[in-house]
């Protein structure tokens, strides 16, 4: 019997090799794109900080190239040979056009109409601007502006009685003038001022209606009641408090009445 041999299993040394590199392609780019966003989107204040800040970054480089749109590359296009600009040309071809006269012609008559209209209301008599929306006058004196200030002017308030009598308290609108000066003004108070505190209206010339000192130093009649006049009330000045009349400060009130004279114009808008 032949003898068994015994063979030994011989295993040789495996050779050393690295580890193969990973080899770049566009589809393990886009794995490895959409791995890191999920992980993004399940951490959600990480997300929506993330999309804020893309947001900002976005909005900022659209303002950055408006702002270089607007600086540099539209004069560019402007000084491009084509561009069409407009100029004032003393072109004879155009001047003798008929069309061109005509409308030449109709805004010159338009200038003289205005400046007409301008003249009559700005002589080189002093005249007062009140502006009742902004309680403000402007004093002029040959054109030129020379005082401005505050005032107060109509509450625009009613006033109303039992029965069917009832008032308006608006400065009226308009071209008015000087139609009387008064220095001391005593104030007559009329019916509204003795319904407007609950009181019984007394007779016509009756002491009570007699007021003084609340009127200041001076009085400018422009007619139907109304005046322009000082008042103990100054720091309503410049608010629309009043039953009508026009009140202003002391100086102002002074200025303005040895400034403006009998039939110096008066207008309020």
């Amino acid at each position: 019997m032949e003898d068994d041999v015994l063979k030994e299993d011989v295993t040789l040394p495996s050779e050393n090799k690295e580890p193969e590199e990973d080899i770049f392609t566009p589809e393990s780019l886009l794995k490895l794109i959409k791995s890191s966003y999920d992980r993004l989107r399940q951490n959600t204040k990480l997300f929506r900080l993330v999309q804020a800040i893309g947001i900002a970054a976005s909005s900022l480089g659209l303002l950055l190239l408006t702002g270089y749109f607007i600086l540099f590359i539209a004069p560019a296009v402007k000084e491009l040979p084509g561009v069409r600009k407009s100029e004032i040309t003393n072109n004879d071809e155009l001047k003798k056009d008929p069309a061109y006269k005509k409308q030449i012609s109709q805004l010159t008559k338009d200038i003289q109409r205005l400046s007409r209209k301008y003249n009559s209301f700005t002589s080189g008599q002093s005249y007062i601007v009140i502006n009742t929306t902004e309680n403000r006058f402007f004093l002029y004196r040959n054109k030129k502006l020379v005082r401005e200030g505050f005032c107060s002017s109509g509450s625009y308030t009613m006033l109303q009685t039992e029965g069917d009598r009832k008032w308006i308290f608006k400065t009226p609108k308009g071209k008015y003038w000087i139609q009387g000066k008064i220095t001391h003004p005593v104030w007559r108070r009329p019916d509204w001022a003795f319904v407007e505190e609950g009181l019984p209206i007394p007779p016509k010339e009756h002491p009570s209606r007699y007021e003084y000192g609340v009127l200041g130093d001076y009085a400018m009649s422009i007619g139907d009641g109304y005046l322009i006049h000082g008042t103990i009330y100054k720091r309503f000045l410049g608010m629309p408090v009043t039953h009508g009349c026009v009140r202003l400060a002391d100086e102002d009130l002074e200025a303005i009445y040895n400034t403006l004279s009998i039939g110096s114009k008066v207008y309020i808008f």
